[in-house]
């Protein structure tokens, strides 16, 4: 294992996902895309220190994968939290918290996350890193491995954008046209695709079984956490538009994350 570069990598991810000590939600959010662009820009950093027999042409292509998912994730997250705090401003929204309170989560809490997160950062973005230092040369692997990961990013972008579009016309219920006929969170479906293309794009780079299970590790975890944002995401659903005869009848016949598997709900239905 690079021990040495990952320390790197490390340090740049921890420094970039470091604005979760502002907001402990940056961590996973905001934080998460600085991380991983930071992360695509210090290997291809390292590359041009230390030249290997990797084509140039790759690492550029992936680290440029990693800088446009982390621009728009964190841009799309960062222009939400703007209207937020707008909203906060409110005397409404001042109401609510003063209601509520904003309790602050402990030091030593912080630290620990942000060192996890730091570390699965630094693992999803590790294919790259591996590639590098092995100096792998073959090229059409990690090219299956970029379309799959740019189709990822473009269907979880227009979905992004058709689920605003609906929520505006609509805002008493959940998306249901265009990718939402297909799946009723693709988006979450475009976050598993641009990963698998990023694993994929590295399978002829592994050389240890230390970096295989680093990789593996990482897209598991990564799926893991869209199914599991997916859970979240259709409970609260559940809890708002539980008695709305449309929702349901849309939710009953549209899997929830993977189109035409027949998985249509992760929660247990009363």
């Amino acid at each position: 294992m690079p021990w040495a570069l990952l320390g790197i990598l490390l340090a740049v991810c921890a420094v970039a996902c470091a604005v979760g000590f502002y907001k402990f939600v940056y961590f996973l959010s905001i934080g998460y895309g600085f991380a991983v662009a930071f992360g695509g820009v210090a290997v291809f950093i390292m590359y041009l220190i230390n030249p290997t027999a990797t084509p140039l042409w790759i690492l550029l292509i992936q680290a440029a994968l990693f800088v446009a998912y982390g621009v728009r994730l964190s841009g799309f997250l960062l222009v939400r939290e703007f209207k937020n705090v707008t909203f906060k401003k409110t005397d409404v929204a001042k109401d609510t918290l003063a209601k509520n309170g904003e309790k602050k989560m402990p030091v030593f809490v912080l630290a620990t996350i942000w060192v996890t997160v730091s570390l699965l950062y630094v693992a999803q973005v590790s294919p790259m890193l591996f590639r590098y230092d092995n100096a792998a040369t073959d090229w059409i692997v990690p090219v299956v491995g970029f379309a799959v990961s740019v189709f990822g990013l473009i269907l979880e972008s227009i979905a992004d954008k058709q689920k605003s579009a609906q929520k505006k016309v609509r805002p008493d219920m959940v998306a249901t046209q265009g990718l939402y006929k297909m799946c009723r969170c693709p988006n979450y479906l475009g976050e598993i695709l641009f990963w698998t293309g990023v694993f994929i794009s590295g399978i002829t780079a592994y050389a240890t079984v230390g970096q295989w299970i680093t990789a593996v590790v990482a897209y598991i975890c990564i799926v893991f956490i869209m199914f599991n944002g997916a859970q979240r995401l259709e409970k609260r659903q559940m809890a708002r538009y539980g008695e709305n005869e449309e929702y349901n009848t849309y939710a009953n016949k549209t899997p929830i994350i993977i189109p035409l598997l027949p998985i249509y709900h992760l929660n247990k239905k009363k």
